[in-house]
């Protein structure tokens, strides 16, 4: 982009200031002690006779909707689509119209002579604070540069400023940020309107919805929606696989069967997997060979060290993945959490995709270990480290500039660890992990002695293997310490045998697990894995679906949207109706929307911009092309061929040729459910949740949660749901005078009514 120039330069004042614009009010306080500025605090700003500084509040200015284009189209009508303006036009966001004219003020004020725009040092920060300036006139004698830093502790605000780069040096990531902005408009304004206008009424009439709902469209967001519903239905659609194996005890220690090239057995179509048969009957039989021999010879035992490295640093999707799994908590909220960390100077910049060091990092990195010497749970690890590993760190896998793009691993940056004690219970759990991660790369590696034992029954091998750790290295990070086993089969002596009994060891398979909060998030960072092949899936291997900063909030839209459902005891997901649903539409016109590799494509593409492979002008010239492929493939699409496509089970034709649900008369029964069934005890159809309640997909069965200003439990709805009424239940009166006893009855037609206790 261009630098805007004003030519008016002899209004400009003798006293030269210098301007600096923040990410927020909070990083502005930073700057502000970072740089001494000892001036009073303005309506927006802070100034003193050298130095300014104002914030933006995230997006100033945004995208226009289509309706301030031409106001015939604020209409949704399918031959205005594609809509794809040759210029773009923007607005400033109405909330936020007064810091925005407070920030328009600074950048245009003639005793300012450098603006140092220091917004949150990545992709979408660039985008906010360019939109800003291309609103406002900028004096030519204006010099412009960029802040980029790592985090907000004193000493890295004032090396930002120190290095600061002209911000012409950051155009390119502007352009991606462009784009970015431009692509998910584009998809959301035409492919939202799109499938509403031609589907919209098939869909509200499957999801039973009165109120006419946007079909909600999106380039991640629909992607990560296919994603969750084939996950789904592969499981559903797996079968168990019943599998047989056999193992052999001598004492009270046991050996499994194996096939090694000596069995009789080996690469057998008998085999459902190396030591396991499909049918039963062959495992018995050789069970039987094997009691008929009656003995276990003990061939040999071979000891193993077997060394373990500490895992790479945490980036933010690692971080979101883990804090889903033990503590129960959504990729939002860790972001959150890490924000306030980082905000609080205690840890460095979160939205990173980096899991390395920085070799300059890696230079200084013995102050972020000093600072943590006196943290109260890792201070005695961090107090423990050898010069040594400090000193060469630089030379190992964990420093590697070439695996980071805008900002190295979430690291501990050793300031305000007094802060630790004011910190809330979740908070010093993500805190004191982040501190862990980083501390075991200062630690020699972990030890773990394996021993295998190996044994022979007629040709047929048995094997039993233990690990055991002897040297904590890292681990000792962890507070793991040198484990002691007893040892397997002590006493025997190679070449000899000894009396053993067999038993058949029956398992099955198990279907692939739900992802959830925090999985699918780490699915998104690692798009490749999800893409067979193999060229393609090495072209994007450094891309994603979405971006670090973006991927929670992609979920949280699926959740609010309803199309997803979030197990908050769990953090496990599940497509809700209206998910499938739309899968199911979008399957059949525009598939390529539901898987990664498009997506993924799309983000390197991106990447691409930001690198300079491609240009802006060229990444536009094909979103256009796609967009209009894409429409029209919608547009001209047959509804009635796709009502063919969808699942049966869901719909039944109505008379006016749409689709409702079935009516079913209630089967009550007298039970006492403690959770909601995953089945209809009326119709047999899969019970789903919604925002309001739960309901099946088959038949009209449905309860509320909220009853009034009252809301009920899942067992309560459960047993509403199964046997037609609950328990006695307090509930709130409607004008919070008070409270009344009662319980729900349900009708035929689902509606309730209050029973009241009888008075004696």
């Amino acid at each position: 982009m261009k630098q805007a120039k004003n030519d008016n330069n002899s209004t400009y004042s003798k006293t030269h200031k210098k301007l600096f614009i923040t990410e927020k009010p909070s990083v502005a306080r930073d700057f502000a002690k970072a740089l001494h500025v000892n001036g009073g605090g303005k309506d927006g700003y802070i100034e003193d006779d050298n130095i300014i500084i104002t914030w933006c509040v995230g997006h100033l200015v945004t995208m226009s909707y289509p309706e301030k284009y031409d106001p015939d189209l604020k209409s949704w009508k399918l031959d205005t689509l594609p809509f794809l303006p040759k210029t773009f036009k923007y607005e400033v966001i109405e909330s936020v119209a007064k810091q925005f004219g407070i920030v328009k003020t600074q950048i245009e004020r003639k005793d300012v002579d450098h603006i140092y725009y220091s917004g949150d040092a990545a992709r979408e920060g660039e985008y906010i604070q360019r939109l800003v300036r291309q609103f406002c006139n900028i004096g030519s004698n204006v010099e412009e540069r960029r802040v980029w830093i790592d985090s907000q502790t004193e000493e890295e605000i004032q090396r930002g400023i120190r290095e600061a780069k002209f911000l012409s040096e950051y155009d390119l990531i502007s352009d991606a940020g462009y784009m970015r902005a431009i692509e998910d408009y584009l998809f959301g304004i035409n492919l939202s309107r799109a499938y509403t206008l031609k589907f919209g009424r098939l869909y509200n009439n499957i999801v039973g919805n009165t109120n006419n709902e946007v079909i909600a469209v999106g380039r991640v967001m629909t992607c990560v929606l296919g994603m969750i519903v084939n996950r789904e239905r592969l499981i559903k659609g797996s079968k168990e696989i019943p599998f047989y194996g056999l193992r052999g005890f001598v004492g009270d220690s046991s050996a499994d069967w194996k096939t090694t090239e000596t069995s009789a057995y080996f690469e057998s179509p008998m085999l459902y997997k190396p030591g396991a048969f499909s049918d039963k009957k062959n495992a018995e039989e050789l069970k039987a060979k094997c009691e008929a021999k009656g003995q276990l010879l003990f061939k040999n035992k071979e000891k193993n060290r077997e060394k373990k490295s500490a895992p790479m640093l945490y980036n933010l999707a690692e971080l979101q993945g883990e804090c889903s799994s033990a503590l129960k908590i959504t990729p939002d909220q860790t972001l959150q959490i890490v924000q306030t960390l980082y905000e609080k100077k205690m840890v460095t910049y979160p939205r990173t995709d980096a899991r390395v060091l920085s070799s300059a990092v890696a230079k200084e990195i013995a102050n972020n270990i000093n600072g943590l010497k006196n943290h109260p749970v890792v201070g005695k690890c961090a107090s423990m480290i050898d010069a040594g590993y400090i000193n060469n760190i630089g030379n190992t896998k964990y420093t590697n500039d070439a695996l980071i793009s805008d900002h190295y691993a979430i690291i501990p940056t050793g300031k305000e660890v007094n802060s630790y004690n004011s910190l809330g219970d979740d908070e010093k759990i993500v805190y004191t992990m982040i501190c862990r991660r980083f501390l075991a790369i200062f630690y020699p590696e972990a030890i773990y002695e394996k021993i295998a034992y190996f044994f022979d029954c007629d040709g047929e091998s048995f094997q039993a293997t233990t690990k055991t750790l002897v040297t904590p290295g890292y681990l000792s990070v962890y507070d793991k310490t040198v484990e002691e086993t007893e040892e397997m089969f002590s006493g025997l002596k190679e070449g000899e045998s000894y009396n053993a009994r067999f038993e058949i060891l029956e398992g099955k398979t198990q279907p692939p697990k739900r992802y959830t909060s925090g999985s699918i998030i780490l699915a998104m960072e690692n798009a490749g894995q999800l893409i067979e092949d193999a060229d393609l899936r090495a072209q994007i291997k450094s891309s994603g679906i979405g971006t670090s900063a973006t991927r929670a909030e992609i979920l949280k839209k699926l959740i609010a949207n309803n199309y997803v459902t979030l197990n908050k005891k769990t953090q496990a997901l599940s497509p809700s109706e209206r998910g499938e649903v739309i899968f199911d539409i979008v399957n059949t016109i525009t598939p390529s929307l539901l898987r990664p590799e498009m997506t993924a494509n799309w983000e390197k593409g991106l990447d691409m911009v930001a690198s300079g492979d491609v240009t802006k002008e060229g990444y536009l010239e094909k979103l256009y092309a796609y967009v209009t492929r894409e429409v029209n493939a919608v547009k001209e699409a047959n509804v009635e061929e796709i009502k063919k496509n969808l699942p049966e089970e869901k719909i039944k034709t109505s008379s006016s040729g749409g689709y409702t649900k079935m009516e079913v008369k209630p089967k009550f029964k007298k039970t006492s459910p403690t959770k909601m069934p995953e089945v209809c005890p009326h119709c047999g159809g899969k019970i789903r949740e919604f925002e309001k309640g739960y309901g099946c997909s088959k038949c009209t069965a449905v309860v509320w949660k909220r009853i009034g200003q009252t809301m009920l439990s899942e067992e309560q709805l459960a047993k509403l749901l199964c046997s037609g009424e609950t328990d006695f239940i307090e509930f709130k009166k409607k004008d919070g005078s008070g409270t009344f006893t009662a319980k729900l009855k349900a009708a035929s037609d689902w509606s309730t009514k209050f029973v009241f206790q009888e008075r004696k």
